[in-house]
């Protein structure tokens, strides 16, 4: 099989009318409160509070809660605003748009329901006109019900999370995501396919003139088209157009050129409404045996998972943070983002068709029967059941339209995948082929063998197969795709055959057997490991075109015992600094030279009555077995403070083909060879304070990259890492990083001291994050302890212009200020 795909644009969020961002100056309860819905319900005691708003990361962590979604409260809670319709707008239909409630939402208008929608990650809107009250205040009330805290296998956070938009529109208007932008090149011209949607909901049938206009990156129009267009009365129709373009510039990775599409209806020769695509010109094809090409160019996907959370930011997270997030991920050089497991917010894919990513976009975790949420930490106890399983036969295919139709356009998106790990054996779906022996491949039963009394394994065949006509009914220009837990028992079903490419999660072992048992699937790694035999076999594979490792940045939820926020396995950490292990995957991935060194104690070499404060805050957070000889660590930290004459293992990560290592100026370590089975170089020396220097060398001993750690004193001062000086006025977010130095300012990775930040002016303190997972302390306060010498800030503007003071203290320690400017 040959899939040859072209891409396909950016969609606006709200593809129609005059829409209106409406996050500020809501009222919210965490309570389930009679008749809230109500225009006149009082609601003067609650709280006062802006949208995006996640009420869980607000709450205690408790160990009384469920580990799966990080120790964080649920509960049910009401959020109300009062609008204004003016009256000059009576005859336009009015409409509410939610990008995000988690989760089973009802909202209402003026004491009216306009609808349920259970699903928390799909974006969603609402026809309001029938209630309006015209020249009038309107209420609008949105009641909220996570009560089934323990729904997810990570965490989701509560509330109305997401930006709300309220839309004026002409009762003739384009359909929301009615415009669907699918290009075509060809021997380097392109045509950009234009499919327009448009809702007649007046009672006559209408003439129209759908018309389009394509701006180049420039700013120049290159291309022009219209077409008549007859809507019956309350009916909708579309129209085809198509836009000819020479020699376009293509989107891809380095370069992500953006061209953007105007669409304007007309009545009668008057513009009745209009909206803006953002799109790009590019091509891909995935092949069995040579894996994917961007642009006619074979390539590796060098992805990562993520989910939807920012730590201390829960899942209410601002585009300035996501955008930092992806631009550090792009630094270690990762080129491909998965939604796992489920649609993320807009800024994300808006962002990666900015940034150059590619985008994996998923729909769910689960279909029709719960999968296993652990409560007292990850595979720990007796897991719970609850989940959206049970609102996934009348819900699951209109949530799965509305993520394609929301996200078709995106130049970043190149799957659908239509479930995670929905085939895991016995969680719950089995198979006799779990039993073993026979032809099965397996000598003994697996996965605890078949369980007759489980849902058969053969039903994934027929619902895959329902959720890809889905799919292609409104995108047929992507593939679709799954992340498979249990390939083995799959491999029995109709379900692998169902979907264009097949991901494999962790079973790299089936890579070459199964390309040669199934040669026409297009394989590929959707959930992967972080170490070197994982990547090398996408690396020696032709037919594997990349992986997706678990995860990108460290998440809240899937916790383990308390105390634990969430899970490490990122290459970021919650405050998105890249970890030890994220240099690490630098080195494997990046263009540019490389080179990090981290250290610890010499295995097998340690004196155990010596072992010092410092050595103990690594042993717990990164467990080395220090009574035995074992491969050099992926988590090996910046540190060069332990006692003199210690046997101390020095680990440089770099891409380097060579290395030598210098201590104070002087070779201690002879050069070494890169390491292809490890991707590791490692020299054990005794410990001498100073600075530790590695130097990376090419393969004629020449210099190319070097990186140097140094011996640090007792904390002396805080000092400004980061900071950007000028945000928007209208809610723009710096993020603001602090670090803890010693008197000659050298950073003291051991430190956590308690810091506290101060704000005078027109801001707000969104919250601080340093990256532990084990600290479950307060996170709703202006405190907060640092984490390997480091600490993020996050500090909204309020709305209003002028200087931001930011002073930030700590006991014993030189405090600093900064201004940031909102404008």
């Amino acid at each position: 099989m040959l899939l040859c795909l072209d891409v396909v644009p950016v969609t606006a969020q709200v593809s129609f009318g005059s829409p209106e961002r409406i996050n500020d100056n809501w009222k919210f309860v965490l309570n389930d409160i009679k008749d809230a819905q109500q225009p006149a319900f009082d609601d003067q005691p609650w709280q006062h509070i802006d949208l995006p708003h996640d009420w869980s990361v607000k709450g205690q962590l408790s160990q009384r809660l469920f580990s799966g979604t990080g120790y964080l409260p649920g509960g049910i809670g009401w959020y109300r605003k009062t609008i204004h319709i003016p009256l000059e707008k009576q005859g336009d239909k009015v409409y509410l748009y939610f990008e995000g409630v988690y989760n089973r939402s009802e909202v209402f208008i003026n004491g009216q329901s306009l609808g349920l929608r259970p699903n928390g990650y799909i974006s969603f809107m609402y026809d309001a006109t029938p209630y309006v009250e015209y020249g009038k205040d309107n209420v609008i009330a949105v009641r909220v019900d996570h009560s089934r805290s323990a729904d997810s296998r990570w965490y989701t956070g509560s509330g109305i999370y997401r930006n709300v938009w309220l839309v004026y529109a002409n009762p003739i208007h384009i359909a929301q995501w009615g415009v669907f932008a699918y290009p075509q090149v060809n021997k380097g011209d392109g045509t950009l396919h234009v499919e327009t949607e448009i809702e007649n909901g007046s009672t006559q049938q209408t003439r129209l003139v759908v018309r389009h206009e394509l701006i180049s990156p420039e700013g120049k129009t290159i291309a022009r088209t219209s077409n008549n267009l007859t809507v019956s009365a309350r009916q909708k129709s579309i129209v085809k157009s198509a836009l000819k373009v020479n020699r376009p510039d293509l989107w891809d990775l380095d370069a992500p050129n953006l061209y953007e599409l105007k669409t304007t209806v007309l009545q009668n020769g008057k513009t009745i409404d209009e909206t803006t695509t953002t799109t790009g010109f590019r091509t891909f094809t995935f092949d069995p045996d040579k894996g994917f090409a961007l642009n006619g160019k074979s390539m590796k996907m060098k992805g990562v998972c993520i989910h939807h959370d920012a730590g201390v930011l829960g899942g209410a997270v601002p585009r300035e943070v996501w955008k930092n997030r992806l631009l550090t991920l792009k630094e270690i050089g990762c080129n491909a983002i998965r939604t796992s497991h489920n649609p993320q917010a807009p800024d994300l894919y808006e962002l990666c068709d900015e940034l150059g990513m590619l985008v994996l976009n998923e729909a769910f975790d689960e279909w029709e029967f719960a999968k296993r949420k652990w409560l007292e930490g990850w595979n720990v106890g007796t897991p719970g059941f609850e989940g959206a399983f049970d609102f996934f036969e009348e819900w699951g295919e209109m949530d799965l339209a509305d993520m394609v139709r929301r996200d078709r356009n995106h130049p970043s998106v190149f799957a659908w995948s239509i479930g995670n790990e929905v085939d895991y054996p016995n969680d719950p779906y089995s198979h006799p082929v779990l039993d073993g022996g026979g032809s099965t491949g397996f000598t003994q039963p697996i996965f605890g063998g078949y369980k007759k009394d489980a849902p058969d394994a053969m039903r994934l065949g027929a619902i895959a197969k329902r959720l890809v006509a889905v799919v292609k009914k409104y995108d047929p220009t992507r593939p679709t795709t799954a992340g498979l837990a249990g390939v083995a028992m799959s491999n029995e079903t109709e379900y692998p055959a169902a979907i264009d490419i097949a991901g494999y999660n962790y079973t790299e072992s089936m890579y070459a057997s199964d390309h040669q048992k199934y040669p026409n699937r297009v394989i590929y790694g959707s959930e992967n490991r972080h170490d070197m035999n994982a990547w090398k076999a996408v690396a020696d594979n032709d037919f594997i075109f990349g992986q997706f490792l678990w995860t990108g940045i460290d998440f809240l939820g899937e916790a383990g015992r308390w105390p634990s926020r969430g899970s490490s396995a990122g290459l970021l950490n919650l405050a998105g600094f890249i970890k030890p292990r994220g240099y690490y995957r630098q080195s494997l991935w990046a263009e540019k030279p490389v080179a990090y060194i981290g250290t610890y104690p010499t295995p097998g070499k340690v004196d155990h009555s010596r072992i010092t404060d410092v050595w103990a805050l690594l042993e717990a957070e990164n467990p080395i077995n220090l009574r035995e000889e074992r491969a050099p660590s992926m988590e090996a930290f910046p540190v060069w403070n332990y006692d003199e004459g210690r046997s101390i293992r020095v680990v440089c990560y770099s891409n380097a083909a060579k290395a030598r290592l210098e201590l104070n100026g002087k070779e201690v370590g002879a050069t070494k060879e890169y390491d292809a089975n490890t991707g590791i170089i490692f020299w054990d020396i005794p410990f001498q304070a100073g600075k530790l220097e590695v130097i990376g060398l090419d393969v004629n001993n020449k210099e190319i990259v070097r990186h140097a750690i140094n011996t640090s004193r007792r904390p002396e001062k805080l000092t400004l890492l980061s900071v950007d000086k000028e945000i928007d006025k209208n809610k723009g977010v710096t993020r603001i990083v602090i670090r803890i130095e010693d008197e000659n300012s050298i950073p003291v990775v051991t430190a956590n001291d308690e810091i506290t930040c101060q704000i005078i002016g027109p801001g707000r303190l969104l919250g601080l994050e340093a990256g532990n997972q084990q600290d479950m302390g307060v996170y709703t306060d202006n405190r907060q302890n640092a984490f390997r010498g480091v600490l993020l800030a996050y500090i909204q503007a309020d709305g209003d212009a002028g200087e931001i003071r930011i002073r930030f203290s700590s006991p014993w320690l030189k405090p600093i200020e900064t201004i940031v400017r909102a404008k």
